[in-house]
């Protein structure tokens, strides 16, 4: 009976090479043949110095899927000679770890060290997490964990101060071209894509090599001898995969922040790119409409006040038309926000003001501008000496509002840009109304 974790004793070598996919036939053997992460393994990487130097730290391996992570760890453990051990965090439990590390101690106790490699290592919740701390420490075992995560919001800080991160980049397209060069060579047979196809096939693979290779195995397997795939051919043939990106976690943060950028950066095409990223990997689409409203009123304020109308209004028609159709009215409100002039100083204003609120108590306000609907606060003389501005010159009474203990505050300063520019001239202008007020000059 055949081993259901072991080789067929019925097939032969190459029938057991030919049924595993293509990505795990070419699996680099050495260190040397990994490609698109020069600045780990290039003659001049911390990995290289590292190897080199003969000691080897505990590692975070972060980057985006099928960047190699995995590939890395157990050729580095061959490297320096140590025993590879693979485990998940998403399979993984406490009498798992144990396990482990009990395991790892018995291989120390026998002369070999152990690099544990664990996969999507930010799954492991805080304790589990902790658990690792005394075993790196006393030198049982040496981490080497992946993750697809910011290692700063989602590993514990003990466990990344014991730790060197080091970051995987997505494979570029010299990167990707030498994967398909390594599949022609294997195959005996050229990629059958024309230029078009082959650079539409590294698009659809967004940069995560496994899938590259899963995508040209289809296209090898689906066409025959001297069969070329156009574009549209190929497209046809394979499902284009969703974007990289988790609603929760670092692609939606990177993203909307590029958006908010690129918005303040009056880049109207790199606002709408973005924009449409995030609607294509399925963001929620009332999400992106908070996000422009808070744009509206940051970065632009009174500089152009329709700006925070537009953008109510974009989420308004959204809730009416829905996908698609309503999308359009968030991109109308995202080119909007682009091109509008630009002013933070309302958000200064607000900002300034609020530190102010905080850090000053309570003091009270002139009693001039307090009501008194009791006789005894008519005798301590609320509202004593108050002006009615619509009865004052110009409808302006120049009467000071900020408590006496206080004084008075400037908050608001308007920029030379937009509607601001007429904003400045009135700020100007019942400034100096004031002055004269007070001094009583004309």
């Amino acid at each position: 009976m055949p081993d259901l974790f072991g080789d067929d004793a019925g097939s032969s070598p190459n029938e057991q090479f030919e049924d595993r996919p293509l990505a795990d036939r070419l699996r680099p053997k050495t260190l040397d043949e990994v490609v698109g992460q020069d600045h780990l393994l290039g003659e001049d990487g911390v990995l290289t110095r590292m190897i080199k130097a003969g000691r080897l730290g505990s590692l975070v391996f972060w980057g985006p899927p099928g960047s190699g992570k995995t590939t890395v760890a157990r050729l580095l453990a061959d490297q320096v000679d140590y025993h590879f051990h693979q485990i998940s965090a998403i399979f993984s439990g406490v009498a798992d770890l144990k396990k482990t590390f009990e395991m790892a101690r018995q291989m120390r106790a026998n002369g070999k060290k152990t690099l544990l490699f664990v996969d999507e290592i930010h799954r492991f919740n805080r304790a589990q997490q902790d658990s690792f701390l005394p075993v790196m420490e006393d030198g049982t075992i040496v981490l080497v964990g992946a993750t697809t995560e910011n290692p700063s919001f989602e590993l514990n800080a003990a466990l990344l101060s014991r730790a060197q991160v080091l970051s995987f980049r997505s494979h570029d397209r010299d990167a990707a071209e030498q994967m398909i060069s390594r599949a022609e060579k294997l195959e005996e047979r050229d990629a059958p894509l024309d230029q078009n196809a082959r650079r539409a096939l590294f698009e659809m693979a967004d940069g995560d090599g496994r899938a590259l290779l899963g995508l040209l195995e289809e296209v090898y397997a689906a066409t025959g001898e001297g069969e070329v795939l156009d574009q549209q051919a190929l497209e046809a043939l394979v499902q284009r995969r969703a974007p990289v990106y988790d609603k929760g976690q670092d692609g939606h943060y990177n993203l909307i922040s590029a958006l908010h950028k690129t918005i303040r950066g009056s880049d109207p095409d790199a606002a709408l790119y973005y924009l449409t990223r995030m609607l294509v990997a399925g963001e929620d689409p009332m999400f992106l409409a908070r996000r422009l409203i808070r744009m509206a009123v940051e970065d632009i304020g009174l500089a152009d006040p329709q700006a925070l109308e537009q953008c109510v209004a974009a989420r308004d028609a959204f809730h009416m038309l829905g996908p698609p159709e309503g999308e359009l009215a968030l991109a109308q409100a995202t080119v909007y926000l682009a091109l509008a002039p630009k002013s933070n100083a309302v958000y200064n204003a607000f900002n300034k003001a609020m530190r102010v609120a905080k850090t000053t108590g309570s003091p009270t306000p002139p009693k001039v501008i307090l009501n008194a609907p009791t006789k005894l606060m008519e005798n301590e003389g609320y509202g004593d000496g108050y002006i009615y501005d619509h009865d004052a010159p110009d409808a302006f009474s120049g009467q000071e509002y900020f408590p006496e203990k206080l004084g008075r505050q400037s908050f608001y300063e308007p920029v030379e840009r937009g509607f601001e520019r007429d904003l400045q001239k009135r700020v100007d202008y019942f400034k100096r109304l004031r002055l004269r007020r007070q001094t009583g000059k004309s």
